[in-house]
């Protein structure tokens, strides 16, 4: 197993509880390595489905935050549009950490880290070779690349590359939000809060201990950043440098100027930003079968990330570990799990292609309509 995320994490675990060893490589030298990302939403016939089959549901339950499911959109002007609060029994997409998630399915995992995969050639006489950045190599019957948009796996099945979405994200986060800002709070309140404007848009997503992320989102070319005046509209500006967290902060409030006062504190008392080009494969991503090698969650079909994606990449890892977990042939277990996939995955890939259409849109309404569709009455 290449690749220590969701997909990857949930395929060793429910082959360990098959009693099969895996061991799975990651690139990241230990699991705090780096921050672990925001909340997820693990839906009951995706997510939570893989958790069952990992014998992890109950953990998973003790941990998660129903409340999280709280959904609110308002107006640039702050006025609220949309109020949805969760059931305190519901189930339906409970909201979880990714840093606790990845702490619940690591468990007994053999995972090594530190280990970067540079390359598999499938086919050789003892298998498929996998090399490292180290200089070491090893062969193995079975290499699952769940190592994420850019996959050093995927090359092995499929000359595909993710193209730009058109679509860029900037991230920040506000901590100790209930005590530092409690005006903030109360404006998320439980789960996110959305503001959807022209081509661009403001999202806060509640995490737990207070820590919130914040998304500033709109449309624009990748060099965006070379030239604010020519590709964003704002008079005067130049160069951004995307190291210098004020520049970035005046600049993300120049572009959403106009905005209620509330809505731009959301930026106004981020600490660091991280910019975050959306990225995506085909639509209808698939391969020629290639024993050996196989994909798993975004190195096998990245689309935007609409709440799908880490939910996709667990199932399957989830269904591949139940096919070559029995007594039947590992390469026909393989190409059943891969036709499975890339049904389902192409499906998802259409929705969550034309969802970023109407969340980042000209016509602001769109957003709405879309949640109006999605959300429970």
């Amino acid at each position: 197993m290449v690749g220590g995320g969701p997909a990857g994490l949930t395929f060793a675990r429910v082959l360990h509880r098959h009693g099969h060893r895996v061991t799975v490589f990651e690139r990241d030298p230990a699991p705090d390595s780096r921050p672990p990302g925001g909340t997820l939403d693990l839906h009951q016939r995706l997510g939570q489905l893989a958790l069952d089959k990992a014998g992890l549901l109950e953990e998973f339950q003790a941990l998660s935050r129903p409340e999280g499911q709280a959904m609110r959109i308002l107006d640039t002007d702050g006025a609220v549009l949309r109020d949805w609060q969760a059931r305190p029994d519901e189930q339906a997409n409970p909201e979880i950490d990714r840093g606790q998630l990845r702490d619940l399915l690591l468990g007994p995992l053999d995972v090594q880290w530190g280990r970067d995969v540079t390359e598999v050639v499938p086919g050789t006489q003892d298998g498929a070779l996998v090399r490292f950045a180290d200089g070491r190599q090893e062969t193995f019957d079975l290499v699952v690349g769940a190592d994420g948009a850019w996959s050093r796996v995927r090359a092995a099945v499929s000359s595909a590359t993710p193209r730009y979405t058109g679509v860029t994200y900037v991230e920040t986060s506000v901590d100790d939000v209930d005590t530092r800002h409690p005006d903030l709070a109360r404006l998320i309140g439980d789960g996110s809060v959305a503001v959807y404007g022209v081509n661009r848009a403001l999202v806060a997503q509640r995490n737990s201990g207070g820590h919130v992320k914040v998304y500033a989102q709109f449309r624009a070319p990748l060099d965006w950043h070379t030239n604010l005046e020519l590709h964003l509209g704002l008079t005067g500006c130049g160069r951004l440098d995307l190291a210098d967290v004020e520049a970035v902060r005046s600049s993300l409030l120049a572009l959403f100027d106009g905005w209620a006062a509330p809505v731009l504190d959301l930026l106004r008392h981020g600490t660091s930003f991280v910019h975050r080009s959306l990225y995506v494969l085909p639509v209808s991503h698939t391969w020629e079968h290639v024993p050996g090698v196989t994909l798993l969650g975004d190195a096998a079909h990245l689309m935007p990330p609409l709440g799908v994606g880490a939910n996709l990449a667990m199932l399957e890892g989830a269904e591949l570990a139940e096919s070559v977990a029995g007594p039947g042939d590992l390469d026909e277990g393989v190409r059943a799990f891969e036709e499975q996939m890339w049904a389902r995955a192409g499906r998802w890939a259409k929705i969550t292609a034309a969802g970023l259409e109407r969340l980042v849109s000209p016509d602001p309404s769109e957003a709405l309509a879309l949640f109006d569709e999605v959300q429970p009455s």
